[in-house]
């Protein structure tokens, strides 16, 4: 802006120097001539007055370098001139001057000279006598005039030229110097030209419209930050390019980023060939997926193609963690197949021994070993299908209602009725602890305490212990029941509960049981919002910890 004012001042200034030059030229060239025309007038009457008294004895005295007289007879013929003399036998009665003079008296007439760049004025008198007196003086035209002064004056142009270029530069600049200090964040409090006042106003009004729009687009990013931080699905937006545009916490998460990768390209930061494929398929057709295991788990991979006014503006990738669903789909099949084993095999036996019975292939003396048999694998089927009820309704979470129950108390009866079957074992199995009340389901409460003790004795050695303790802390309940037994593998520990899960299948038949005891503890434990510890080291025992919450204040209420 400070060149334009210059330029712009540079300018003016030197159309106006140059229109002044031109001006005052003109008009001094005008009043000069106008001055030597009335002086050429006063020169002819006294030139005539003189004539008219001498004749051309006068005219033979002028002595003049600048003006020229002429004295012409009426038939235009010279009678002297103060130049030529009497030499000249030009006839002048065709000149302006000359005939003007005739006729009116006097006469005037300017002729030109293009090369020499001069101009002749002549002034003509008619005399008393009828003779015509003219008197002329050459000068130089305005052209010539012109290019005389053209030296001084451009020396002079320039001089003013050059202060007009240092005043213009101090102008410039002080015109300019309260615009670059203008506060545009706070236009309103600048003081500066009252002519750029609408302008402040206008930039204070669509100031607090930016600040107004940054505020909601703020809002709007940290609502979107809040939500895709507590996605516990992952969430990666990236531009046509891959390059990342936004990531959540759960994906960084999921991808293993210790740092923000914003900005970077997804699949530098991630390199995997189907997910690669995955999102440029979504590229092309719109949407894609896959399915890939990470750091122990299963994730599923949606990537979707996001489109803005008919062109492709990016891509957005979701990543579920399916790894219940797979884990939950892998143990449904395992549990249909460990459902059909264990119903056949028992079936078996029924259906074997009732069809030796029916043939009559069996003694009357082994007919009671072989009832006895058919009644140990119905009673077995039973069990499993009552376990198997029990399991559904767990995970329906339906059929029981919660009561105060004594943990203590069932914990006695459990010890009581396993009673016999330690003492065959030679198993020493004490309860110890406090009396604790909490809220629950009575029936599942001896599921989970029958169970574990059950395993307890089971799986203990001749003549080892079984210890079951009820205590109270920090606002829970705590059951421990730990053996002396043969204990559980390191890489067992965390298969233990589910559902037909065994250590040692050979040996699953000799034990008993149904295969489906602690995946009820498990999820009996659940439905009371228990949690469970297990610690086990092989060859020394097992300590299994559930820990129950308190009734709270509102049981009563809500049930």
């Amino acid at each position: 802006m400070t060149k334009k004012i210059f330029n712009s001042v540079i300018t003016v200034a030197g159309i106006v120097l140059l229109a002044s030059a031109v001006i005052i030229m003109g008009c001094l060239y005008n009043y000069f001539e106008n001055v030597r025309e009335d002086g050429l007038k006063d020169e002819l009457a006294l030139s005539a007055a003189a004539v008219e008294d001498s004749g051309i004895s006068y005219l033979e005295k002028v002595r003049s370098g600048s003006c020229r007289i002429t004295w012409i007879a009426s038939d235009g013929t010279v009678l002297y001139d103060t130049v030529t003399g009497t030499k000249s036998k030009e006839n002048h009665s065709g000149r302006a001057e000359v005939q003007s003079a005739l006729e009116t008296g006097e006469g005037q007439s300017n002729r030109y000279s293009g090369t020499l760049l001069e101009k002749t004025i002549y002034y003509a008198k008619r005399m008393e006598d009828g003779t015509v007196l003219r008197i002329s003086v050459s000068s130089a035209t305005a052209g010539r005039l012109a290019l005389g002064m053209l030296p001084p004056v451009m020396a002079a142009f320039v001089i003013a030229l050059a202060m007009s270029g240092m005043l213009a530069r101090r102008l410039s600049r002080r015109i300019v110097k309260p615009l670059n200090n203008l506060d545009l964040e706070h236009p309103l409090e600048n003081d500066t030209y009252e002519e750029i006042s609408p302008l402040l106003n206008r930039i204070s009004r669509q100031n607090n419209k930016i600040k107004e729009q940054f505020k909601e687009l703020k809002q709007r990013e940290t609502e979107f930050t809040q939500v895709t931080a507590c996605m516990k699905e992952g969430l990666v937006l990236m531009d046509k390019h891959g390059i990342i545009l936004s990531i959540n916490p759960a994906a960084n998460k999921i991808f293993g980023l210790t740092k923000d990768s914003t900005g970077q390209d997804f699949l530098i930061v991630y390199r995997n060939h189907e997910i690669a494929q995955c999102i440029k398929n979504a590229m092309e057709t719109g949407h894609s997926e896959t399915q890939q295991p990470g750091y122990g788990r299963e994730y599923q991979f949606d990537a979707s193609r996001i489109e803005s006014a008919g062109g492709v503006m990016g891509a957005v990738l979701l990543v579920f963690d399916i790894t219940e669903k797979v884990m939950a789909e892998r143990n449904r099949r395992e549990f249909t197949a460990n459902v059909s084993h264990e119903l056949k095999t028992p079936l078996q036996g029924i259906t074997g021994s009732a069809e030796l019975i029916e043939n009559g292939m069996v003694k009357q003396e082994d007919l009671p070993r072989f009832t006895g048999h058919i009644r140990r694998e119905a009673a077995r089927l039973v069990a499993l299908v009552e376990d198997i009820i029990k399991l559904s309704q767990l995970d329906e979470k339906t059929g029981y209602v919660k009561e105060e129950t004594c943990l203590y108390e069932i914990a006695e009866e459990v010890v009581e009725n396993l009673g016999d079957i330690a003492r065959k074992r030679n198993i020493d199995i004490k309860i110890s602890g406090e009396r604790v009340v909490i809220c629950g389901v009575r029936k599942l409460l001896y599921e989970i305490i029958y169970n574990l003790c059950d395993n307890a004795i089971k799986y203990n050695i001749d003549g080892g212990k079984v210890k079951v303790n009820i205590e109270k802390t920090k606002g829970n309940a705590v059951l421990t029941v730990s053996d002396t037994g043969i204990g559980i593998p390191q890489e067992h520990t965390s298969r233990v509960f589910e559902r037909f899960y065994r250590v040692d299948k050979s040996h699953s038949k000799a034990s008993g049981g149904t295969g489906l005891g602690l995946s009820i503890v498990k999820h009996a434990a659940a439905y009371h919002d228990g949690t469970i510890d297990l610690q086990s080291v092989a060859g020394k025992g097992t300590k299994v910890q559930v820990i129950f919450p308190l009734c709270s204040q509102n049981f009563h209420k809500n049930y």
